[in-house]
């Protein structure tokens, strides 16, 4: 049977259930019908001191534990996790709204391949040495302490998994505060690593709002602080975090350019702005949102967008033939309405979409306007929904130019036949996570972050490990110490 969506209590904390019903009341609301299917309460005072106490105290045994028990843990986490994968598809299909047809392949599974990934470089996490003549210095990789996680709303599952992997392989605690839209999935990742064998307090999870999450940031216990979110959010956690110095991950949002050149295959073309754009509907961060079409090929570029489109199958996404799905929420869906309205107040053509749908749930028409310019705010802010804003343009020093105009650096995409103008230009684009003939490929073992406002440091891959672990180094004299008396 799938899991119910209501949970058994609020917050995971030290290897149980813990509730509070002191803290505010979160609706959990499933954006398909605008109904609530859960309540959770928000982390009072006691519970955030509870949650980084469990963690605190659970970290030193966890850190001297062999690397590859450690590693074990989390690939048993990821066998489990693995098996589950149906039930907690349609668990994230509940809290987010996403239709089953992409969680099923894209959050328990990439979730899974964390663990495992990182379960299985644990048992490496090795030092180095260096011979100094007679003398010899030698370095030790050690864990940072405990770490606070603040997710976003969007991967629930999965960015739970990519924050907690790396951190708990090299050593450290956490506690993860999911976002308040979607607070469930990452209680069952708990639940789940406490099966596999994760000691008590390892792992723990409160919920909450903004008020949480400071308290977590602000907290003397805490050595780092990873964000998914966005900008504005991601500032004000920076500075917060900067007064201890704590360590800092961010992986915020962006308006990333996809290049459409006119010798590009048309389908696969298509296919990467579609991917860009619309899956997730339009709620990834990494999305190409600014496509631009070569002059030549956009009338014939947005025909056969515009027919690929008419195919989307909107409707229940826990139905696995549904291919397009409600926003998160009503607040998000009137902000991405919003931005739709400006578009065609500031003169975009509107090919496509460009409403909410008529019917229950948080439905916004997959949209794409043509006709933007470089200034149009469509063409400038993280909408973060399905809005596709197509662009002109004649030539590569001119393309590369505008797609840089931009203060976020997370992802960019190129569409060629021509490898060597595709390798050429990536290599100038200001984004820290590119595809070429491709678009949100994110497999565990590549790193994912963003250049300029779009973040710092760096997810998964070994690049993660150098955010959730320090050296120490140690230097050996074999012989007699010279001093000067």
């Amino acid at each position: 049977m799938p899991y119910d969506t209501q949970p058994q209590a609020s917050h995971f904390i030290n290897g149980r259930y813990v509730e509070d019903p002191a803290g505010a009341a979160i609706d959990v609301i499933f954006p398909y019908t605008g109904e609530t299917i859960a309540t959770v309460h928000a982390g009072t005072a006691a519970i955030v001191d509870q949650a980084l106490a469990a963690a605190k105290a659970a970290q030193p045994a966890w850190a001297a534990m062999a690397p590859r028990e450690r590693g074990r843990i989390l690939t048993r986490a990821a066998q489990i996790m693995r098996q589950r994968n149906a039930d907690l598809s349609l668990l994230e299909t509940m809290d987010t709204g996403k239709p089953l047809q992409e969680t099923l392949v894209a959050d328990a599974t990439s979730g899974a391949d964390a663990l495992e990934f990182f379960g299985g470089l644990a048992g490496g996490l090795t030092g180095e040495t260096m011979q100094l003549g007679e003398d010899w210095v030698y370095t030790r990789r050690e864990p940072l302490g405990v770490c606070v996680g603040i997710g976003a709303w969007n991967y629930p599952t999965q960015i739970a998994c990519w924050k907690a992997a790396p951190a708990l392989a090299c050593g450290n605690t956490m506690v993860f505060k999911p976002s308040e839209n979607t607070p469930l999935c990452a209680l069952k990742v708990a639940e789940i690593l406490t099966e596999a064998g994760l000691p008590d307090g390892v792992f723990n999870v409160v919920q909450g709002m903004g008020e949480t999450g400071k308290a977590l940031i602000g907290d003397g216990r805490v050595a780092k602080v990873s964000l998914t979110g966005s900008v504005p959010t991601g500032r004000k956690v920076y500075a917060a975090a900067a007064h201890d110095l704590k360590h800092v991950t961010m992986e915020l949002g962006g308006k990333s350019p996809l290049i459409v050149f006119d010798d590009s295959d048309m389908e696969n073309a298509v296919g990467g702005a579609i991917l860009g754009n619309f899956y997730s509907s339009g709620q990834v961060c990494s999305n190409g949102t600014r496509v631009f079409v070569h002059r030549s090929i956009k009338d014939r570029f947005l025909v056969r967008l515009t027919e690929r489109l008419g195919d989307a199958v909107i409707g229940d996404p826990r139905d696995a033939a549904t291919s397009f799905g409600p926003m998160v929420s009503e607040s998000q869906m009137d902000i991405v309405l919003g931005y739709i309205d400006k578009g065609k107040a500031e003169g975009a053509r509107l090919v496509t979409g460009g409403a909410r749908l008529d019917r229950p749930g948080f439905f916004v028409a997959p949209t794409v306007f043509a006709d933007v310019t470089d200034k149009m705010t469509i063409a400038r802010d993280e909408i973060f929904g399905p809005v596709m804003a197509v662009l002109d343009f004649e030539d590569e020093e001119e393309v590369v130019a505008r797609a840089n105009d931009t203060p976020f650096g997370l992802s960019a995409g190129v569409f060629t036949r021509d490898i060597g103008r595709a390798h050429r230009v990536i290599a100038r684009l200001e984004a820290g996570t590119c595809f070429i003939n491709s678009y949100n490929d994110a497999p565990v073992e590549v790193p994912f972050g963003g250049m300029k406002a779009s973040g710092v440091g760096r997810e998964n891959a070994h690049a993660a490990l150098e955010h959730y672990s320090q050296i120490k180094s140690v230097y050996v004299r074999m012989g007699d110490v010279e001093a000067p008396y």
